[in-house]
């Protein structure tokens, strides 16, 4: 009896060790000798489950004269008709086939490089049929049936992946493994067709394999005017290098002559802006002008400066408008001690610690954006941004350049908001109408007013970064691209012509002869704290 105990024991053990559970079969395949999707594909089949069920893990027998549908997960389902399943039983008796549907995460697929990939930081052009892009929610469907590979089916397999948010330009995809068996590959759209319902992308394709859709969550940009943009970028971003490191020169010299809390705020503003463009014309420019042993290092650091700008640019644009808030609500009743120290650790030290994490997570690399042309040949860009290859990078994207710019510019126009009220308050407080005209003529100073007030509103909307929310245009049109793009490449330019208003309202109050008692109000409650 315990002999035969024993022997039972040693069964299972054997039985359980050469059957792998499936959570397992993923990692245990990238430390084979063979491309870990070939590995993953076979030992699906075999591999046990801990417990009862394994998650968006879906194997079941299925007759193979019958279609069959599976759901491995609520927004992913895999449709195969009966001369798939056929097909896949191959020379073996039976009317049932095994059917294996899982979903896998993104970052598992290592793109191998692009034949034909060339250097330089334009337009470079790829074989049409390898795709980069972002993989809808970083899932990968794959799919198997039988025992033999599927492929060239006269009736093509469906496979449905519902989207909740805006995407655009999705392109049905599948796994291609590189001919060097290194593991690596690229996606390719051979055999796929796409067809987007809005509220879901399906896919049609005549073979089984990892399938997934890549979607670029912006408005599609052909070759000529991506080409068109980069050159607006790229002179209005010098233009905003030269003009801003005039107006810190203009602020220095106002700081000397009068320190002011406002002053210095303007200037942290226009450093953080200077750093912006400059980084960008670095990231943009030197990515193909770097070899192979510097694009590294190199990139990962241009891109965590790019991003370290834009999120100090983000910052001191809020507290430009905490600073607003004071001045407007809190007025003279609050003091402060050290204000511009303390406004400086939140500015600076914010972004700082933001892109340190970012850094040792391994957030930063070359980003490559695939784009077409008319003839429908696909081309990329590269930049030294946030790296293609980094698994959360839509994640780490959207919560630093899309959140906290969201709730920036919300904050902000309550600001602006708030200015345009006192305005009105004040101008309906001082009148404006000759006496001896009544109101059958308007004042000379009451245009003059509505033009300093305008003025300073369209001011404040700049310097408080509203142009920033015209973002949400890059999603509707072409036109709404064009103006986000010189809008906020001529930033620079636009606080130097804030920085000259200034100058001039200093001149104006040393020679201490102004009859405008509603505008003086206002300037001095925007500007001078």
């Amino acid at each position: 009896m315990w002999i035969t105990l024993f022997l039972l024991t040693l069964v299972l053990l054997s039985t359980t060790q050469a059957a792998d559970f499936c959570e397992d079969v993923i990692h245990e395949c990238q430390h084979g000798n063979v491309p870990w999707t070939r590995c993953y594909e076979d030992r699906i089949a075999t591999c046990g489950v801990r417990g009862r069920f394994a998650p968006n893990f879906i194997r079941l027998m299925v007759a193979s004269s019958q279609e069959a549908e599976v759901n491995p997960t609520p927004h992913h389902r895999v449709h195969i008709p009966s001369s798939a399943l056929q097909r896949s039983r191959g020379p073996v008796s039976g009317e049932e086939v095994l059917l294996v549907a899982t979903v896998i995460n993104s970052t598992f697929f290592k793109l191998s490089p692009p034949p034909g990939r060339g250097r330089g930081r334009a337009l470079i052009p790829v074989q049409p049929l390898h795709r980069q892009g972002t993989v809808l929610d970083e899932i990968v469907l794959a799919v198997r049936a039988g025992n033999i590979p599927v492929r060239n089916l006269s009736k093509p397999i469906k496979l449905n992946f519902k989207h909740n948010t805006q995407v655009g330009n999705g392109t049905c995809v599948f796994w291609q493994e590189s001919e060097q068996e290194d593991g690596t590959g690229h996606w390719s759209t051979d055999g796929c067709d796409t067809r987007d319902t809005g509220t879901e992308f399906i896919c049609s394709c005549n073979h089984l394999s990892f399938f997934a859709v890549l979607v670029n969550p912006v408005l599609s940009v052909d070759r000529s005017n991506a080409v068109t943009l980069t050159y607006i970028t790229y002179v209005g971003s010098a233009l905003s290098v030269l003009f801003t490191v005039i107006s810190l020169i203009i602020y220095i010299c106002l700081q000397r002559r009068r320190p002011e809390k406002a002053i210095g705020v303007h200037m942290q503003l226009t450093g953080a802006l200077l750093c912006l463009h400059l980084s960008f014309l670095l990231c943009g420019l030197l990515v193909g002008r770097l070899n192979e042993n510097e694009e590294g290092w190199v990139c990962r650091g241009l891109g965590l400066f790019l991003h370290w700008s834009l999120l100090a640019t983000f910052t001191w644009t809020a507290l430009e408008g905490f600073h607003l808030y004071l001045l407007l609500v809190r007025v003279f009743n609050i003091y402060v001690r050290r204000y511009l120290l303390k406004l400086s650790l939140v500015g600076w030290g914010l972004p700082t610690l933001t892109v340190m994490v970012c850094g040792i997570a391994g957030v930063y690399g070359k980003y490559i954006l695939e784009l077409r042309d008319d003839n429908n040949h696909n081309s990329t860009v590269q930049i030294c941004w946030m790296s293609s290859q980094f698994p959360q990078r839509l994640s780490v994207s959207y919560i630093t350049t899309v959140a906290i710019p969201c709730l920036v510019i919300l904050c902000n126009s309550c600001m602006l908001g708030l200015v345009v009220f006192k305005l009105w308050e004040l101008r309906r407080g001082s009148g404006g109408v000759e006496s001896t005209g009544g109101w059958k003529t308007i004042n000379k100073e009451k245009g003059s007013r509505l033009w300093k007030n305008s003025a300073t509103v369209l001011g404040l909307s700049c310097v408080l970064g509203l142009p920033w929310g015209l973002a949400s245009a890059t999603y509707i049109s072409l036109p709404g691209i064009y103006v986000f793009t010189v809008l906020n490449s001529l930033q620079g330019v636009f606080m130097f012509l804030w920085s000259m208003a200034l100058t001039c309202k200093s001149r104006s109050d040393n020679n201490s002869s102004v009859r405008d008692p509603s505008s003086q109000k206002m300037m001095m409650t925007s500007f001078n704290n």
